[in-house]
């Protein structure tokens, strides 16, 4: 007997969830709902509310990625452009009081980095072109089918008439990211009392796409980190390269210290951090487009605890950002639902798309990877003045003190590195810090001095140089075209 399943949202949760079906169950038929009308290409669409700004594909979420795809999902990113960063010795990262990390001869984890368009673009491609029992349609998702025992399909409205109101359905995955309507949804069929919990810094990110100057193609990733422990609003800037020959410039404010979405009030502000190399890159740098600016409910730390609920109907499933979604700024959002899908497949190739208990055993898996992100961005973001949801209790202040050792260490250690670089790329859990020699480096400081200035090669400080002569008298900068 032929089974289907339907997946709401079609970002990068929703496709990573098919892409998890489809691996694991192939006579299985995967109906994949969006509301949008989605590009052809690569091109920004309402649906993805910080599309627009910085993403990172951490290690552990490339890793899942991969394991969920027969093709390469990286080869075909790097194919269109994306750039693969080293942790190790591929960036230029400030830390928030202790100074520049150093670059190790070791590589340490990797990441991907690109526009967030693209990374949708080419994920839906492998998608498609890898799975034909995939079929994609654009529709509003209105409701559950079902009680509170079992769901059996979705209440839909918007679609092709083909489509009908009514999908029926083996398995139901709400992948719809921060708007999603499950609790909504599991109202209609009973369902009440999920605990939520919410924690907003009021971060505030604005963006602003380069020409990559002639000559610094090859300039490393450069971050200047916020800084969560001086009482004052975070504020940062990075420079990410992307596909095309291009520099995304992305700055970011907690409240109180938003970045302005003026070309001369942006430039500014990149120059004012503690270090001013943003605002030195850029000011010589040619400008593609103006300020995007995003601010509020899209960047704000949510999360639903639907593994805690009393009662979970069999076949429905919540993964993504409509499990829980994280400030924006630590990267972890596209990580986090791969790990989630990979879950998914594991426990559909153990027992099956109608075994008793898969979703509840989903939600727990998906959890703990949640749990990993979540410790990291709230366990700042809680330190930032003007917070709403929370207050730092002595767990945080405790956990705070020691990753603020840790990052010291990591300036002039390379065990302390190591650790905290597998935990922010997800490749293992915040256990991972209390490991023998991370507690030692924590204990015992950085082996080498402090650097105050970014660690370039001879070819990137004469790059650098050459760019940083704008900043005497830049040029007010418009977006080309």
């Amino acid at each position: 007997m032929s089974h289907r399943a339907v997946v709401v949202g079609a970002g990068i949760a929703g496709l990573v969830a098919a892409a998890a079906l489809a691996r694991a169950e192939p006579t299985l038929r995967i109906v994949l709902l969006d509301r949008d009308e989605l590009p052809e290409g690569p091109e920004n669409r309402r649906g993805v509310p910080q599309g627009q700004h910085a993403h990172l594909l951490m290690a552990g979420g490339l890793s899942a990625l991969e394991s969920l795809f027969p093709v390469s999902v990286q080869d075909r990113l790097l194919a269109a452009g994306a750039h693969r960063i080293a942790l190790g010795n591929g960036m230029l990262a400030r830390t928030p009081d202790s100074g520049w990390m150093r670059r190790w001869r070791w590589n340490g984890p990797h990441m991907i980095t690109c526009t967030r368009a693209l990374l949708d673009w080419v994920v839906r491609q492998a998608l498609l072109d890898s799975a034909p029992n995939v079929s994609l349609h654009r529709a509003t998702v209105d409701g559950l089918l079902g009680d509170a025992e079992r769901v059996h399909g979705v209440r839909i409205s918007g679609a092709d008439p083909a489509l009908g109101s009514e999908v029926k359905a083996d398995l139901v995955i709400d992948a719809s990211g921060r708007g999603s309507g499950s609790l909504k949804w599991l109202s209609g069929i009973g369902i009440d009392g999920v605990e939520e919990t919410r924690l907003d810094s009021g971060l505030t990110n604005a963006t602003r796409i380069y020409r990559t100057p002639a000559g610094a193609e090859s300039f490393p990733l450069t971050v200047v980190q916020a800084n969560p422990y001086d009482g004052r609003p975070g504020r940062s800037a990075m420079v990410l390269p992307i596909e095309g020959n291009r520099w995304m410039v992305s700055a970011g404010g907690t409240r109180g210290g938003e970045p302005p979405h003026d070309p001369e009030g942006f430039l500014r502000y990149t120059l004012s951090l503690p270090h001013p190399i943003v605002g030195q890159l850029i000011s010589g740098a040619e400008a593609l487009t103006d300020v995007v600016v995003s601010r509020g409910r899209s960047t704000c730390n949510a999360r639903r605890y639907f593994e805690r609920a009393t009662r979970w109907p069999e076949r429905f499933i919540v993964l993504g950002d409509a499990l829980a979604t994280f400030n924006p700024a630590y990267g972890q959002g596209m990580s986090v639902a791969a790990l989630g899908a990979r879950v998914l497949a594991r426990e559909l190739r153990q027992h099956g798309l109608t075994s008793p208990g898969l979703s509840r055993r989903v939600l727990h898996g998906a959890a703990r990877h949640v749990d990993t992100a979540w410790a990291t961005a709230v366990g700042m973001d809680v330190l930032y003045p003007g917070v709403l949801g929370g207050e730092p209790g002595l767990t945080d202040r405790v956990a705070a003190r020691y990753a603020r050792r840790l990052t010291r260490a990591a300036t002039g250690s390379l065990d302390a590195a190591a650790a905290l670089w597998d935990v922010t790329s997800l490749r293992a859990s915040p256990a991972r810090v209390l490991r023998p020699k991370a507690l030692l480096a924590a204990a015992t400081g950085p082996l080498l001095p402090p650097i105050s200035e970014p660690p370039l090669s001879p070819s990137e400080r004469e790059v650098l140089d050459r760019l940083k002569k704008n900043v005497e008298s830049p040029v007010t900068s418009r977006p080309a075209g």
